[in-house]
C-alpha cells in the first residue's frame, strides 16, 4: 500500500547525490520521524528544489512510499531559516548528525522534533551553546530509551549527593568513587543536570559527561561534526 504524504513539517538532516541528478534527503518530520526520500531532478539548474532541501530551513513536504524509500512530491520553505554562523552552525550540524545516528526510520518524536526546532532558534539567537547540546543530547536520549540516571547511586540506590564524586557508566548511571578518581563527575554536576539548571562551572564535567555517553550508545563509532569543528 502507498503512503501519501501531504504538507508534513520538516527539516532536511542530510542529502546525497543519487543518479545524474537527483538527491537522496534524510528529512526529520514532525509526525513520521526520520524518513529518505529520493528528490528526483533536485540537483538540475532549473529545479526549485535545488536551493531549499538545505539544513535548517523550515519545509513542508510531500511524498509518496511503499517501502523504505518515498518520492518526494512536494517541498515548501514556510519560514526564514535561523541565521547560524560560525560555532552555531557547526553545533547545527552536530545536532543534525546525532538525529541521523540515534533515530530509527519511520520512528516519530515529536517532542524531540520541537526541541531541536527551538534549538535552533536558540543558537541563532546567541544564547550559549553547550548547555543547549547538553540538554538536547539528554532529551534525545530519553527520548528513544536510553534516559539517564542522575539523581541515585547505582550500587546501592542512595540518593546522589553533591559533596561526593562518581563515575558513570554509560548503561546503568552514577557510581560513587575516591575523589582522585579519573574521569569523575562532581554530584552536584549530576543534580544539576537532571533539574536542567546547567551553569558554567558544570559544564567541563558536562561535555565529558555526555561524550561518553553518545560514543557508548554509538558503540564507539566516531562523529564527524566535532572533527569538522576543531578543523
Amino acid at each position: 500500500m502507498t503512503r501519501r504524504v501531504q504538507l508534513e513539517p520538516a527539516y532536511v538532516l542530510h542529502s546525497r547525490s543519487y543518479r545524474e541528478t537527483s538527491l537522496i534527503v534524510e528529512a526529520f518530520t514532525r509526525e513520521y520521524g526520520r524518513l529518505a526520500v529520493v528528490a528526483r531532478g533536485a540537483r538540475s539548474a532549473r529545479s526549485r528544489w535545488r536551493s531549499i532541501l538545505q539544513p535548517f530551513r523550515p519545509l513542508l513536504l510531500g511524498w509518496s512510499q511503499r517501502g523504505e524509500l518515498g518520492t518526494l512530491t512536494a517541498a515548501d520553505q514556510v519560514a526564514a531559516p535561523p541565521a547560524l554562523e560560525g560555532p552555531a552552525l557547526y553545533c547545527g550540524f552536530y545536532l543534525n548528525e546525532i538525529l541521523m545516528r540515534l533515530l530509527h526510520r519511520g520512528d516519530p518524536h515529536q517532542d524531540v522534533f520541537e526541541h531541536y526546532k527551538r534549538a535552533l532558534l536558540d543558537m541563532a539567537s546567541g544564547l550559549a551553546l553547550q548547555p543547549l547540546l547538553r540538554l538536547f543530547e539528554k532529551d534525545l536520549l530519553k527520548a528513544i530509551g536510553y534516559a539517564m540516571v542522575l539523581d541515585r547511586e547505582i550500587d546501592s540506590g542512595e540518593p546522589v549527593e553533591a559533596r561526593y564524586w562518581y563515575t558513570y557508566q554509560p548503561d546503568r548511571g552514577p557510581r560513587r568513587c575516591p575523589d582522585g578518581t579519573a574521569g569523575r563527575v562532581s554530584g552536584e554536576t549530576l543534580l544539576a543536570f537532571a533539574a536542567e539548571r546547567v551553569e558554567t562551572r558544570h559544564l567541563p564535567e558536562l561535555r565529558m559527561l555526555m561524550r561518553g555517553v553518545i560514543g557508548f550508545h554509538l558503540d564507539g563509532k566516531p562523529l564527524a561534526s566535532p572533527l569538522l569543528f576543531r578543523e
